[in-house]
């Protein structure tokens, strides 16, 4: 139990962290853009890509340093489907996702204190644009093959993990472009819950049904194909 309680903190924290910080890539996006006199487009979205790339080689260092946190609680639940979640029980995904959803909270509000006036416009989360039963396929779709990807990237993938965090930054920016006239997209629970708390829509049945039960729902499942195409090993028993 005290385990799971240092994991719950540990996520929180870190889910605290992304939030704020990936929640300024538009602003961030653009600053670098108007200095360096580039276009939007494709140079923009290299830009963007490049920060994502950053933030996720940074965030992997800290997770590692906070013994495998993270910002995620689709991912934490894909990769316990997978076989691949350590000593992860059903108490310690009781503690890590309500941690995460808090801290994605704390995330939203502190970044639109520090955000400078200018570019509080740039700032927002996933919002639905279709309705609301294409919605969630298209969230549950989309958080099945970004958790494939990931799944393939991180275990079965380079293991130089400067082109690890690339892919992982391209496959991102990709799913995001594609699903950003559906749902956002989150592909995260946490981070929808974080945007959705502070305008009131927390408690809505698009909440849950959108942004909860089918990103959960397609994550399972792309850990589940994982599992099947690629088995952990077996362990042997002692004679």
């Amino acid at each position: 139990m005290k385990g799971a309680i240092k994991a719950a903190i540990a996520d929180g924290l870190l889910t605290f962290m992304w939030i704020f910080c990936a929640s300024s890539l538009g602003a961030l996006t653009y600053v670098v853009s108007s200095a360096l006199g580039v276009a939007q487009g494709l140079p923009s979205l290299l830009i963007t890509t490049t920060l994502i790339f950053l933030l996720l080689f940074i965030f992997g260092f800290i997770g590692d340093l906070l013994g495998g946190a993270t910002f995620n609680p689709t991912a934490t639940a894909a990769f316990y489907a997978a076989g691949l979640g350590g000593d992860d029980s059903l108490v310690s995904a009781a503690l890590r996702f309500p941690a995460q959803a808090a801290g994605a909270v704390g995330g939203v509000l502190a970044i639109f204190e520090v955000m400078p006036l200018q570019y509080k416009h740039m700032l927002g989360g996933p919002s639905l644009k279709v309705d609301l039963h294409t919605g969630a396929i298209a969230e549950g779709v989309l958080t099945f093959i970004i958790t494939f990807a990931v799944l393939i990237i991180i275990i079965r993938g380079p293991s130089n993990p400067l082109i690890k965090n690339w892919l992982l930054a391209m496959s991102t920016v990709a799913l995001v472009v594609a699903g950003s006239s559906y749902t956002g997209p989150s592909m995260n629970p946490a981070n929808a819950f974080g945007w959705a708390y502070i305008n009131n829509k927390h408690n809505t049945w698009e909440q849950f049904y959108v942004y909860w039960i089918c990103p959960f729902v397609g994550a399972i499942l792309a850990a589940w194909v994982f599992r099947f195409l690629f088995p952990p090993p077996t362990k042997q028993k002692k004679a």
